[in-house]
C-alpha cells in the first residue's frame, strides 16, 4: 500500500514538472518579444531596477504559500540569467545578418570530456545551427584549424581563478589575425577519476593536463609519492585511465567527463580554491558587431613607447573616457628582449563615443596597437535583493 501511494505522489510530481516546462517555455516565448521591443527601440537588455522589483514581489508571494525567500530568490536569479543570454543572442543574430549558419565547426582543446568541450558546448547551445567538434591537441593547432578555413571558431581557456592566466594563448593572441567574438565563464570541478571505486591509497600513478595538477597542489601534496604525468588535455588523461584499465592509476578532470569514459569520481572538489572557474574566449576570422544596448567587452593589444610613464600615460585616456579597465595583462616581445606587449579587457563597445575616442587617443601614442575584439559579456551578474528586508517591508 504505502508503495501505491508513492507512486500516485510521483505521479502529480511528474504532472506538475510537464506544467512547470510549459510555463517556462511560454516565459522564454514572451522575453523573446521583449527583445524585438528592445532592439526596436534601443532599450538596454537589462533592467536592474525592475528586476529587483520583480524578485521582492515574487519573494514576498512565494512566502504567502510557504516558499523560502533564498529558494525562490536562487530560481529567479537562473529564470533571468538565462532570459537576458537569450535576448542577447537575438539582438546579436540580428546584429550580424548571415552569421547563423546550418554547421558551426568549433576547433578546441583535447576530445570529449575536456573542459574546453563543455564550455564549447555550453557556448554554442544558445547559437543556431549544428555543432561540429574539432578536437586539437595544442593551442597552436586550434588557431591553425581557424586560420586555414578548417574550422569556422575556436573556443580557448584564457585565465583561470586558481592558477591565473593561460601565457601560451595570449602569446598565440599576439601573432594571429583572429578577432575574439564572444567569451565565457565555466565553472572548474575537479574530481578524482578511476575505472571503478578504488581505494586513493593504491593509485600509484595521476594523469592531468599541467594547469589542472597546479590548480589540485595541495590535493597532491597530500597524496604522497605518487608519479604524476602530464597530458595534452584532462580528456587526454582520461582516455589513458580508460585504456589502461588498472587499479593503480587516475586522472583528475570533470565528473561529466570522465563519465564519457567509464570513469567514476572517487573524490570531488580538488582543488586549491573551491570557487574555480575557467574564463574562455571565442576567435573567428570575422568580427561581429554588438547592439549598443548589449554590455560589451573590448580586448585591446599594444606596446609603449620606451620611456618613464608612458604606460600610465596610456592607461589615463581610459579613465578620462570614463572606461573601465577589467584585466591588464604584459608579455614579452619575442625577438625584443625587456620589452613588453600589454593585453588588456575593457568595458566598452567600439561602436560607442567614448571607446572611439580612446581608441584613436592610444593609437596615437603607442608604438603598436590592435584591437583583439569587441564581443558581448556573457557573464549576467545576478540582481542582488535583500531577501529577509523585502520581507521586513
Amino acid at each position: 500500500m504505502p508503495k501505491q501511494e508513492l507512486e500516485e505522489i510521483r505521479k502529480k510530481i511528474t504532472s506538475l514538472d510537464s506544467d512547470l516546462l510549459t510555463l517556462l517555455a511560454n516565459r522564454q516565448g514572451l522575453t523573446n518579444q521583449v527583445a524585438e521591443t528592445k532592439v526596436k527601440n534601443q532599450i538596454p537588455v537589462r533592467d536592474q531596477e525592475r528586476e529587483e522589483q520583480l524578485l521582492i514581489r515574487l519573494i514576498k508571494q512565494g512566502q504567502k504559500v510557504g516558499l523560502d525567500p533564498h529558494y525562490v530568490t536562487q530560481l529567479f536569479h537562473v529564470i533571468i540569467e538565462d532570459s537576458v543570454l537569450n535576448q542577447q543572442a537575438m539582438l546579436a543574430r540580428w546584429a550580424n545578418p548571415g552569421s547563423d549558419k546550418p554547421l558551426n565547426r568549433v576547433a578546441f582543446l583535447g576530445d570529449k570530456g575536456s573542459y574546453s568541450y563543455l564550455a564549447t558546448q555550453k557556448y554554442f547551445s544558445r547559437r543556431a545551427g549544428e555543432l561540429l567538434e574539432i578536437g586539437c591537441q595544442s593551442f597552436v593547432e586550434i588557431i591553425h584549424k581557424v586560420e586555414s578555413g578548417e574550422a569556422d571558431y575556436a573556443v580557448l581557456p584564457i585565465e583561470n581563478t586558481s592558477s591565473g592566466s593561460i601565457n601560451e594563448v595570449y602569446d598565440q593572441l599576439q601573432h594571429t589575425r583572429l578577432s575574439i567574438v564572444g567569451e565565457l565563464t565555466h565553472p572548474i570541478k575537479h574530481a578524482l577519476l578511476a575505472s571503478k571505486g578504488i581505494e586513493i591509497s593504491i593509485i600509484k600513478t595521476l594523469y592531468a593536463h599541467p594547469q589542472v595538477f597546479a590548480q589540485c597542489s595541495h590535493f597532491l601534496a597530500e597524496l604522497g609519492n605518487v608519479e604524476v604525468k602530464p597530458c595534452d588535455s584532462t580528456s587526454a588523461a582520461m582516455i589513458a585511465v580508460n585504456e589502461l584499465k588498472s587499479d593503480e592509476v587516475a586522472a583528475i578532470g570533470s565528473e561529466a567527463g570522465g563519465s564519457l569514459y567509464g570513469l567514476k569520481a572517487i573524490k570531488s572538489n580538488l582543488a586549491n580554491q573551491k570557487e574555480n572557474h575557467s574564463r574562455f574566449i571565442v576567435v573567428a576570422s570575422d568580427t561581429v558587431k554588438v547592439p549598443l544596448q548589449v554590455p560589451a567587452k573590448t580586448t585591446l593589444i599594444m606596446s609603449t613607447v620606451q620611456k618613464p610613464g608612458a604606460l600610465v600615460e596610456a592607461l589615463l585616456v581610459l579613465r578620462e573616457n570614463k572606461i573601465n579597465m577589467t584585466k591588464l595583462e604584459s608579455r614579452p616581445i619575442t625577438g625584443n628582449p625587456w620589452e613588453e606587449m600589454f593585453y588588456l579587457d575593457v568595458e566598452g563597445n567600439i561602436a560607442d563615443g567614448p571607446m572611439q575616442n580612446a581608441i584613436e587617443a592610444l593609437r596615437g601614442m603607442t608604438r603598436y596597437f590592435k584591437v583583439l575584439g569587441c564581443y558581448p559579456v556573457e557573464e549576467i551578474s545576478p540582481t542582488k535583493v535583500a531577501a529577509v528586508n523585502a520581507l521586513m517591508e
